[in-house]
């Protein structure tokens, strides 16, 4: 088989991995391969498809690196389509930390309470770590 079907097929399998998780660095890399493959077509020798493969990965995946860094830096705390809902407390965990169980968007979630824990009855989402939601009784 030619050398540069290798990296044609090395490049199929990175996108299709990457149609599953999501997250561009696999299509980077699947570039990168296709860049090699480019290369291979031409009849370049294989050191040279192998470091042209290796700096469209390396430039590729510092680009893409940036774009989430930037991005995530916009949009602190979380998913900005849950900022700002409310929510009630169905229970406390610890009260005295502030940590509660909400129920929000039908499923369980556990809740900081940031602020006052007075005797508010409704809370607002002001950010999301991971699985817990940030709240505090006044809308921001």
């Amino acid at each position: 088989m030619e050398p540069y079907l290798y990296w044609i097929l090395t490049a199929i399998a990175l996108v299709v991995v990457e149609l599953l998780s999501g997250t561009f660095y696999l299509l980077i890399l699947g570039v990168a391969a296709s860049a090699g493959a480019m290369l291979a077509w031409i009849g370049v020798s294989f050191p040279v498809q192998a470091i042209a493969a290796t700096a469209v990965a390396v430039v590729g995946v510092v680009l893409v690196h940036a774009h989430h860094v930037r991005t995530r830096a916009c949009a602190p705390g979380g998913n900005a389509i849950d900022v700002g809902q409310r929510v009630t407390i169905d229970s406390w965990i610890n009260e005295s930390e502030g940590l509660a169980r909400v129920t929000y968007r039908g499923t369980v979630w556990d809740a900081k309470v940031i602020g006052e824990r007075g005797a508010a009855t409704s809370y607002y989402i002001r950010g999301v770590d991971g699985s817990t939601l940030r709240i505090a009784a006044a809308q921001a």
